[in-house]
């Protein structure tokens, strides 16, 4: 494999920002059919370094070379025609026009005097639509498919040129298990094909998986390319963050107190069914399922955004109708979305008012928000937290996605809820952040928080939870201890193989 002219080589990379050197002397390259890991913790610089090589950013230093030539990458639609084709993590469609046209994008199939020629579109995007084996067609409006099925149309683009290498940015974080299969067998064609793959995840058992080499950057600077056959997953780590981290399942014991959440044959529709469980203080219960299982939905009711159609919610015993989620604020239950992008941030405010956000009104001095009171609420939980910025005034959207998560944590903390509802607390961050925010988790039990964790990671919700509540096609299934549920009996109850319920 080493033999190989590489399909694509960055050599030197070198990018300053204002008091922040994020790429400091980067050499990475992928081979032709060759998937390629690129590792690192969130901050790392593999962002950074992807806006390079897309044209996004210019580099300070260092070239990119293309097969055997040198190239500069003016913009994304010039580094596609050298190639070079991106599938990001953050959807860039046009919820308003057809997939078809969102796949062509500029570059639409045109016949006598400009006109669009829509017949050879269509015909196009179906035979490409075909070898992913999604259900939608050419004509569908991409606003109404689903988060996943919208990924599927993003992925469908790398396959419209003769691509020299592929990059997919997280590109699971949204699909089922069923449509991450077509992904990999997509992969495998276009490795088949001599297409250099760039494979960008912080998980690991995909890494290991579908790659043949992992490189690792750390502090924007590179640390290693191993092969995947010959390491594992602590080897990674220590390169990644430089120590070893504790992923052990969770056995600890301490003191629960009191039922402060206690839900009772609620009902949403096709949604959920019959669903019953409670949550006391000082304990964290998971819920797990598959994509689909209901386990959003019950948090989304939980917090006044769905009306449930029966059953009951009680607080500290007392029934309780959560109407809104000013209702559930009121009554101390927050929500940690499972999208923190576009439900749980303002990504061009900056940090002090998106953690003081909720609470503006309870701020103010006369018709003003006294700001000496929103940056003392900030320092507070930059330090509890260890968020990492310069200071209050930097935008959330350049933070990386631990820290944007410690932001939204931070935000419902303030507010002191009695009920913190925590929906995939770490989609889409580094293993060292995934660590923190678990340990947080932990923490904020001990302190005597009842949390609520919904992962579709089994490691983590074993790793977090006191009690796992297992869903399966908007029912519960059944409800573990921590100390009687194994990997097997968990995966039988979510795919609707057991139906006992344990005390």
């Amino acid at each position: 494999m080493s033999e190989q002219t590489p399909a694509l080589r960055l050599e030197n990379i070198t990018k300053t920002f204002p008091g922040v050197k994020a790429l400091d002397d980067v050499s990475f390259s992928v081979l032709p059919g060759e998937v390629h890991a690129l590792m690192g913790e969130n901050g790392a610089g593999k962002s950074t370094l992807m806006k390079v090589l897309g044209g996004l950013h210019q580099p300070d230093d260092g070239q990119i070379i293309v097969g055997e030539q040198p190239v500069r990458m003016a913009s994304p639609l010039d580094a596609k025609s050298k190639g070079i084709v991106f599938i990001h993590q953050e959807l860039s469609l046009a919820d308003e026009l057809t997939v078809a046209e969102n796949i062509y994008l500029g570059e639409l199939p045109r016949k006598r005097f400009g006109l669009v020629d829509w017949r050879r579109l269509y015909a196009q995007t179906n035979e490409i639509l075909k070898r992913l084996n999604v259900s939608f067609d050419a004509r569908a409006l991409v606003g109404d498919l689903s988060i996943a099925n919208q990924q599927m149309v993003e992925i469908a683009r790398a396959l419209t040129v003769d691509a020299k290498a592929v990059i997919f940015d997280e590109p699971t974080a949204s699909l089922t298990d069923a449509e991450k299969v077509v992904l990999f067998d997509v992969i495998s064609d276009l490795k088949s094909s001599g297409v250099g793959i760039i494979y960008i995840s912080h998980r690991m058992e995909e890494i290991f998986k579908i790659t043949d080499r992992i490189s690792v950057l750390r502090d924007g600077a590179y640390r290693g390319t191993l092969e995947t056959s010959k390491t594992n997953d602590e080897d990674i780590t220590q390169l990644m963050i430089g120590r070893t981290l504790d992923l052990s399942r969770n056995l600890a014991h301490h003191d629960v107190g009191d039922v402060v959440l206690k839900v009772d044959n609620l009902s949403c529709g096709h949604l959920y069914e019959n669903v019953s469980f409670e949550v006391r203080h000082g304990e964290v219960v998971g819920f797990y399922g598959l994509v689909g299982a209901g386990r959003t939905a019950i948090a989304e009711t939980l917090f006044g955004l769905r009306e449930p159609t029966a059953g009951r919610i009680y607080l500290d015993g007392q029934p309780t109708r959560i109407h809104s989620p000013a209702d559930a604020i009121r009554r101390g239950i927050s929500l940690v979305p499972e999208d923190r992008k576009a439900q749980g941030l303002v990504l061009g405010m900056n940090c002090r008012d998106n953690m003081t956000l909720p609470q503006v009104d309870d701020l103010k001095a006369g018709p003003f928000v006294a700001e000496g009171a929103e940056i003392a609420i900030f320092d507070q939980y930059r330090d509890r937290l260890d968020i990492r910025t310069p200071g209050w005034r930097q935008s959330v959207g350049n933070l990386s996605g631990g820290n944007q998560q410690k932001i939204v944590i931070g935000k419902w903390l303030s507010m002191h809820p009695n009920v913190l509802i925590v929906d995939e607390p770490t989609r889409g961050i580094d293993v060292g952040s995934k660590s923190e925010i678990h340990n947080l988790i932990r923490d904020l039990a001990g302190l005597g928080y009842a949390v609520i964790v919904i992962s579709s990671e089994m490691p983590e919700v074993l790793h977090v939870s006191d009690r796992i509540v297992a869903m399966f096609s908007g029912k519960i299934m059944r409800t573990f201890t921590s100390e009687e549920v194994t990997e097997d009996n968990l995966i039988q109850a979510i795919s609707g193989l057991s139906a006992d319920k344990v005390a």
